[in-house]
C-alpha cells in the first residue's frame, strides 16, 4: 500500500482520482482549501479508514514525513473562477508547486503536476505536439492560470535537473464528467444544465472554435499510468481526447442527446479564447500504452445522469 497525497482532491478530477487510488487499496491524504472544491465530492470516502481530508492552502507549507507519491491538482480550472481570483490562482501555481517540490524532496516522493493545455494559448500548431512552445498573452485576463501552470512545469524541471527529483508533469486537455460543478462555466456543464432547463444554448463567437473532450474515467486513468511509469518518463504528457468538436456540433449532440429542440444565444468571443484546442497523443500512446476508451456520446450519457441527479 502507498501512501499518497493529492492537493486539489476536493475538486472535479482530484475527487474521482481520490476515488480510483482507494479502490485500488491505496492509502489517500487530501488537501484541499476548498475554495473551489466540495466536500460533498468525497462524500462517498470521509468515513473510509485510508482516506483523510485536510483542509490546507498550498500557498503555505504542508509537512508530512512519509509519502510516497504527491499528485498536484491544486489549482482553479475554471476560468470564471481564475479570473476572479486572479492573484491567488498565481500563487497557487507557483507557491503551491513550491511547496510540495520542496515536500517531494525532503520525504523522496514521486510528484506529478496537473498542468493544462492552456500551455499553449490560443495555438498556431494544430494539434498541438508537447514540443510546441505556444501562444500564451502574458498579460491577458486568462494569464494568471496560463503563465501560472508553465511558471510551475518550470519549476518541476529546475529541481529535477538541480535534485534529481522524479517528476511527472501531464498537459490536461478538456476534460468532463460526473463531479464537474454545475456553476463552473465550462462548456460541457453549461449546455447540459440550459438544455434540461429549456433554455437556449449559449454560443460564444460564430461556435465554429474547437475543443476535445476526455470523459474523467480515461483521464484518471491516464494520470495514474504516468505517475506509475518509469522513472525516465518525466513528461510534458498530453492527456486529453484527440478527436475534435465544434461548440456548434457539440450544442447540437448535447441537445439531441437529451430530445430537446436546439435553441441558440450568440454571444461575444471571450478575449484570449482559443479558437482550436486539439492534443496530439502520439507520445501518451507510445508510454504509457494510453488513449481514450469512452467515446463523447457514451461519456455525455453518465455525465447528463449526473447532472439531473442533482436537480
Amino acid at each position: 500500500m502507498k501512501k499518497i497525497l493529492v492537493t486539489g482532491g476536493a475538486g472535479f478530477i482530484g475527487s474521482n482520482l481520490c476515488k480510483r487510488l482507494i479502490d485500488e487499496g491505496e492509502k489517500v491524504v487530501c488537501l484541499d482549501n476548498l475554495s473551489s472544491g466540495k466536500k460533498t465530492k468525497l462524500r462517498s470516502l470521509l468515513h473510509e479508514a485510508n482516506f483523510e481530508l485536510v483542509d490546507h492552502d498550498i500557498c503555505y507549507p504542508y509537512h508530512c514525513d512519509d509519502i510516497d507519491q504527491i499528485y498536484n491538482l491544486a489549482c482553479p480550472a475554471s476560468p470564471i473562477f481564475y479570473q476572479e481570483h486572479s492573484i491567488q490562482t498565481s500563487k497557487t501555481s507557483f507557491l503551491g508547486s513550491f511547496h510540495l517540490l520542496g515536500l517531494a524532496k525532503k520525504t523522496e516522493a514521486k510528484i506529478l503536476q496537473a498542468s493544462t493545455s492552456e500551455v499553449y494559448g490560443d495555438p498556431l500548431v494544430h494539434p498541438q505536439p508537447e514540443q510546441y512552445y505556444g501562444n500564451v498573452n502574458p498579460i491577458g485576463p486568462r494569464s494568471c492560470y496560463d503563465e501560472g501552470k508553465r511558471l510551475a512545469e518550470s519549476l518541476f524541471f529546475d529541481y529535477h535537473r538541480q535534485h534529481n527529483l522524479q517528476i511527472k508533469i501531464a498537459r490536461i486537455f478538456n476534460t468532463y464528467g460526473p463531479g464537474m460543478d454545475p456553476n463552473d462555466g465550462r462548456v460541457v456543464s453549461n449546455f447540459i444544465l440550459q438544455s434540461i432547463q429549456g433554455k437556449p444554448l449559449t454560443i460564444y463567437g460564430d461556435g465554429q472554435q474547437t475543443r476535445s473532450f476526455c470523459y474523467v474515467d480515461d483521464m484518471v486513468d491516464a494520470l495514474i499510468r504516468l505517475m506509475n511509469s518509469d522513472d525516465s518518463i518525466t513528461g510534458p504528457v498530453n492527456l486529453g481526447n484527440p478527436v475534435e468538436y465544434s461548440m456548434l456540433d457539440l450544442a447540437k449532440t448535447i441537445a439531441s442527446s437529451l430530445n430537446r429542440e436546439v435553441l441558440f444565444q450568440f454571444t461575444k468571443l471571450p478575449e484570449d479564447d482559443p479558437k482550436q484546442r486539439q492534443p496530439d497523443i502520439t507520445y501518451a500512446k507510445n508510454v504509457l500504452k494510453w488513449e481514450p476508451q469512452v467515446n463523447l456520446q457514451d461519456g455525455l450519457k453518465k455525465t447528463i445522469r449526473y447532472f439531473k441527479n442533482l436537480s
